[in-house]
């Protein structure tokens, strides 16, 4: 059986990285597959062995393909902020050194910026040397022992081009500095150490300023993060007239404990409440701005604010187990994986430094050997090597896709894949379930009809006991309205559940005893039933409500209908606006369900839905999103629903949006999960998704200019290696700048 193995990885600098990365952990034995992700620095691991065993193989082959690697948990975030500012201390990555390396560069620099102004002056030779070295050799040994790892996997990376690039013009002013010895003269400005410690001072600021720049990516899973309290107050004894408690780490918390929260507390984690009554606040992690009452027997999230009351909550999810576990892991699994496209620019990445090393060389030839102008075909062949840098190819998919997932997650939706962000822009064809998706999903008894000779009473007590066993939303209505009517349930034995029709059992209590009794939807009975009955179901169907008959099915050939009872189920607030909104963005909306086909009907009228599945069951919902992908063609299909009936046609939608008030089942199919039952929801993620594409084709499309146009020029030396340098920085921060704007989506307004 297949598992993931999921590794923190340091010290990759571009897409070639990426590439010989993957390459060197897929030769590891037992590795079914390996994605690298150069915008998460994280490798994710398809292996076919137990991760405790092949762990420390996979951290071997990052290590000797030259990059450092650790097991991923979720406290690295956490700790990451501390870390960092450790390392910028110590680190030649981080903020110190690229604050020296300007400071002994713009002394080199100074000469070129007074020569506008008439001033010519230049340091003595020795002085540049001095200022340069340290900048060559020691801030920038990171470009050095990088671009030597990539060679000796058979590669190349940014660091081997900065490298290669600044060592040229580096060695080009010692040997003319050397000339100068033996006394052949030279002009100051034939010296290039500025070249070399600018290039180096500039690519280590555009690396430092898109690493700030990437961790603001990573700002929806910080803020996730943030949420969970360290502690939690233990009660010590579950007695609600003494409350001693004991202050206890989160991760020492148990299932079944009984937790106290107070007043401003963040709840710790998900439970039942046992006693209390407050407001609490889930926006974080549901997007829903409003507070919601607690009160005894409601369930909370860990990681919601408490509002003014004292609450004392059992722990039911603790952990990787509870809601805001999950919800971190689907969005960092979201920012981990590689779009589509992302794989074929990694494709071309990795060709991309060999043949940017190839093109310098055939233009150092050219000017040296036929135009007999060394001197300037050194410069060109350094300003190409530095401008042709990969870095904003390896990061103009990734970062968008992080900014997207981040953007998505503040609003209370999850998308637990990067294909379905890529997918969800071309969606045409919105596909809604009724019950629970588009109506609140909690139906209540309307009118009911006795046909048969005993007493109401006696009649209900046959229907609820045989829905007592079972989920379905009509059961649980029925539920409801016997305890309304303090009725008394028959018992049954051998219950079974018609997927789609109804539920039957054996009655072994009461008049009724050894009688086999349904309960059924009218239309799957209609036949039996007469015409009064008949009135009676058009009638309610009329008003909208679902119909369901009780019937005594003993006697297979002569059904006999002993009741009608009508289910209505209000509408979800904001529905008739959600499906104008997907209107006007030229999407086709379909409701599947399996009620009547007037009730159906009267309801998508209602709210402007385009076309109607009625009558339909479960096992069909499948192949009707298939039909509809088969429209015109070809058709992108969303399917939006939240029971376990509609888990098979969430996975064969191009997109299944499953609604987190439903089942584990449904959002475990879909490929994007609603925090909450809210349709606005569908075409935010439409909108978001569609965002996100955009960001991705310009950064991509910036991303190729920058080298499309960069290379060229500076082989014709319209491109000085420093100005080569700048603009490869900017290039990179620039792309992640561009992701960073998805951060200001908001809904639009109405």
């Amino acid at each position: 059986m297949s598992q993931l193995v999921t590794l923190n990885i340091r010290g990759m600098t571009c897409a070639s990285c990426v590439a010989r990365l993957e390459k060197s952990l897929s030769k590891v034995a037992g590795v079914d597959a390996a994605s690298v992700n150069l915008a998460t620095e994280k490798a994710q691991i398809r292996v076919n062995q137990e991760p405790q065993v092949i762990t420390s193989l996979l951290i071997a082959a990052v290590e000797k393909a030259g990059f450092e690697a650790s097991v991923f948990s979720h406290q690295t975030i956490n700790s990451s902020s501390t870390n960092t500012k450790l390392n910028n201390i110590i680190d030649l990555h981080g903020k110190g050194a690229v604050v020296l390396a300007i400071a002994l560069s713009l002394p080199l620099l100074a000469p070129m910026l007074l020569m506008p102004f008439g001033v010519h002056w230049m340091l003595p030779a020795w002085v540049q040397f001095l200022l340069a070295t340290p900048v060559q050799f020691i801030l920038g040994s990171r470009f050095y022992v990088a671009g030597f790892k990539a060679l000796r996997m058979g590669s190349g990376n940014m660091d081997l081009l900065v490298a290669l690039g600044t060592t040229a013009a580096y060695g080009l002013s010692i040997y003319t500095w050397y000339l100068s010895a033996w006394g052949q003269s030279y002009e100051p400005h034939e010296l290039y150490f500025e070249s070399s410690a600018v290039v180096i001072s500039l690519v280590m600021l555009g690396k430092w300023l898109e690493a700030r720049a990437k961790k603001e990516t990573t700002a929806a899973i910080t803020a996730l993060q943030s949420l969970w309290p360290d502690q939690a107050k233990l009660l010590r004894q579950r007695d609600l007239n003494q409350l001693d408690y004991e202050h206890l780490p989160i991760a020492q918390i148990l299932p079944g404990d009984w937790v106290l929260v107070l007043p401003g507390e963040r709840v710790p984690v998900d439970g039942l409440v046992i006693e209390g009554l407050s407001e609490i606040d889930e926006s974080m992690l549901t997007g829903e701005s409003k507070l919601l009452e607690k009160e005894k027997g409601s369930t909370v999230i860990g990681g919601s604010l408490n509002g003014s009351g004292r609450l004392i909550i059992q722990a039911t999810g603790v952990g990787e187990t509870s809601v805001l576990a999950k919800i971190i892991a689907l969005v960092e699994n979201a920012q981990a994986e590689k779009a589509p496209i992302q794989r074929l620019v990694d494709q071309v990445s990795a060709w991309f430094v060999p043949t940017v090393v190839l093109i310098a060389a055939l233009n150092f030839l050219i000017h040296a050997f036929i135009l007999h102008d060394f001197q300037n075909a050194l410069l060109y062949s350094v300003a190409i090597l530095v401008i042709a840098c990969p870095c904003a190819l390896g990061l103009a998919t990734p970062v968008a896709i992080m900014a997207g997932t981040g953007v998505a997650a503040k609003f209370g939706i999850l998308i637990k894949d990067a294909q379905a962000l890529e997918l969800a822009h071309r969606i045409n064809v919105v596909a809604f379930d009724k019950t629970g998706t588009l109506t609140l999903g909690k139906p209540s008894v309307k009118n009911f009809t006795n046909f048969s000779a005993a007493e109401d009473q006696q009649i209900h007590a046959l229907a609820l006991g045989l829905q007592m066993s079972s989920e379905h939303p009509l059961a649980k209505a029925m539920i409801q309205f016997g305890e309304q009517h303090q009725v008394n349930a028959e018992g049954y034995g051998a219950v079974l559940a018609n997927v789609g029709k109804g539920i039957e059992g054996q009655c072994l209590t009461g008049p009724y005893q050894g009688k086999t009794i349904a309960f059924v939807s009218f239309h799957a009975i209609k036949e039996h039933a007469s015409e009064q009955m008949q009135k009676v179901a058009v009638n309610e169907l009329s008003l909208g409500h679902s119909v369901s008959c009780l019937v005594d099915v003993t006697d297979a050939s002569n059904h006999l209908i002993l009741a009608l009872y009508s289910f209505g189920d209000e509408l979800k607030p904001g529905v008739s606006e959600a499906i104008q909104r997907l209107k006007s963005m030229n999407i086709k909306t379909v409701m599947i369900s399996g009620d009547n086909e007037l009730v159906a009907n009267l309801l998508a009228k209602t709210i402007g839905i385009d076309e109607v599945y009625a009558q339909v069951l479960p096992a069909e919902k499948a192949a009707i999103i298939e039909s509809l992908k088969a429209i015109n063609g070809r058709s992108y299909v969303a399917m939006v629903g939240d029971g376990v009936n509609d888990a098979p046609a969430l996975a064969v939608a191009d997109v299944g949006i499953a609604v987190s008030t439903g089942t584990d089942i449904a959002m475990h199919a879909a490929s994007i999960t609603l925090m909450r039952g809210d349709p606005a929801l569908v075409p935010d993620a439409i909108q978001i998704s569609s965002k996100t594409w955009q960001k991705i084709k310009q950064n991509l499309f910036w991303a190729f200019v920058y080298n499309l146009i960069g290379i060229p020029l500076a082989a014709l030396g319209y491109l000085t290696p420093m100005i080569a340098g700048a603009a490869m920085a900017a290039s990179s921060v620039s792309v992640v700048g561009n992701a960073l704007l998805l951060r200001k989506w908001s809904r639009p307004k109405p």
